[in-house]
């Protein structure tokens, strides 16, 4: 995620000089064709063309960012319910079961770093080898789902506790709630993951905003003249602007810079629950040289 007020210069143009040398040189050739061969286009189809389009990308770009918003509000609950698990098993196990306390905290660290490689497409193997033993990150890393392996193994410790007399089933409930909880999250990360937005939103607003750009300097170059290629060029970045918008925050969990920041929010996670037990805890993630929060 962009944390900075703005996207760096050397960012916004290494996004937008492909499309922006491609539309001024289509805006040179229409114009030097005006002069050659004189031609008249009628300028209200292009206004209400324009018009339509706004509202039309306008539109995909809200729905987008409600995609992002919802994954950034999963991962906030993500964040509170990992803390509510540190703390009950913190407060709830008597001071001889240490080594589950520890074990609880631990399995939560490695859950939301699988979960967080699970949604970026990446090996969670090596999250996973940092906080498990050899044989319980092996069991996890045999599930499909990696991620919710490790949940289960906790419900199971927490069990165990239970049967010890270490907790009632008061309390055993009581954290169990909390995993329903963490259970849900993940559920509703994986729905926005899997389920991308219907095809006719990807397709005609990329279909629409190109046509707008070949038909922009056709219905401009009348008015602009020479200036035509700086007006037309201008004009259809902004459109194009819009749609790369919508592009970028459709899918929140790509692993691009305009993404959830999964990773800090991860060691967000660790630094709590590390501290939690009174463990060392590594430093904040900071953002890069270019302003982006991974």
């Amino acid at each position: 995620m962009i944390i900075t007020a703005a996207p760096s210069f050397k960012q916004i143009i290494r996004e937008v000089w492909k499309p922006l040398a491609l539309l001024f040189v289509w805006d040179v050739f229409v114009t030097v064709t005006y002069y050659v061969l004189p031609f008249t286009a009628p300028s209200l189809p292009l206004t209400l063309f324009g018009s339509a389009l706004v509202l039309f990308l306008g539109f995909r770009s809200n729905s987008a960012y409600q995609r992002w918003w919802e994954a950034r509000g999963l991962w906030g609950l993500m964040i509170n319910a990992s803390r509510s698990l540190a703390r009950q098993a913190r407060n709830f196990l008597p001071d001889e079961a240490d080594e589950l306390k520890r074990s609880i905290v631990l399995r939560q660290i490695a859950y939301v770093n699988a979960l967080r490689c699970q949604l970026r497409r990446q090996k969670p193997d090596d999250e996973v080898h940092r906080f498990l033993t050899r044989g319980e990150a092996d069991f996890a890393l045999a599930r499909t789902n990696v991620a919710n392996g490790i949940v289960d193994g906790t419900g199971r410790r927490i069990n165990v506790a239970r049967e010890k007399g270490w907790i009632d089933t008061i309390q055993q409930t009581s954290m169990e709630s909390v995993l329903v909880d963490i259970a849900n999250a993940q559920g509703g990360m994986e729905r926005l993951k899997n389920t991308p937005l219907p095809s006719h939103y990807r397709f005609f607003p990329t279909l629409f905003t190109h046509l707008l750009c070949i038909l922009l300097p056709i219905g401009l170059v009348e008015t602009l003249g020479f200036a035509t290629p700086l007006g037309s060029t201008m004009a259809g970045l902004m459109f194009l602007a819009v749609l790369a918008i919508g592009d970028d925050l459709v899918d929140p969990f790509a692993n691009t810079p305009h993404d959830v920041p999964l990773t800090a929010m991860c060691r967000t996670i660790e630094i709590d629950l590390l501290q939690a037990i009174g463990e060392a805890a590594p430093e904040p993630l900071k953002p890069d040289a270019g302003g982006v929060l991974w």
